[in-house]
């Protein structure tokens, strides 16, 4: 069983120009909130993003992996598509499909102080699977 007082949580970690993303949580659907909380992490600080709008995001894959992808991406084309940083996430896996709801706020240069801007999630350092202690880990590369 996962130690709970550990997770959930996301971290950074450095890969020449780009950054990694990490989410670690007790299920799967936990680990890819996190690593979308990661991403909002490379932008701005996530607990200045207030909660304001709602965007749904649906992605499918049989392969864990590929579903990272597909999700961080899908993120960063909601959040170019509608000029928002989202702050709070809601991830429900069913089999091969992911169904969220992103929850953030219009981009306000001022009190976000935006650092980067996403490109897309890539393959270097993909990885979704649990550690020896039984988190559940949901990471990857982001071009920025």
């Amino acid at each position: 069983m996962p130690d709970q007082t550990t997770i959930p949580r996301w971290e950074q970690f450095q890969h020449g120009a780009d950054s990694g993303i990490r989410g670690i949580g007790a299920t799967k659907a936990q680990a890819f909130e996190q690593a979308a909380l990661a991403l909002s992490g490379v932008i701005s600080a996530p607990q200045k993003i207030r909660a304001l709008n709602a965007v749904d995001i649906h992605c499918d894959s049989d392969d864990d992996e590929v579903l990272l992808l597909d999700w961080i991406n899908a993120i960063i084309f909601e959040m170019s598509a509608h000029n928002m940083l989202f702050g709070r996430y809601q991830v429900t896996l069913d089999g091969p499909a992911l169904s969220a709801t992103a929850c953030g706020e219009p981009v306000d240069v001022g009190r976000h102080s935006p650092a980067v801007e996403p490109k897309g999630a890539t393959f270097t350092e993909l990885r979704v699977g649990q550690d020896d202690a039984g988190h559940w880990i949901a990471q990857c590369v982001v071009d920025v």
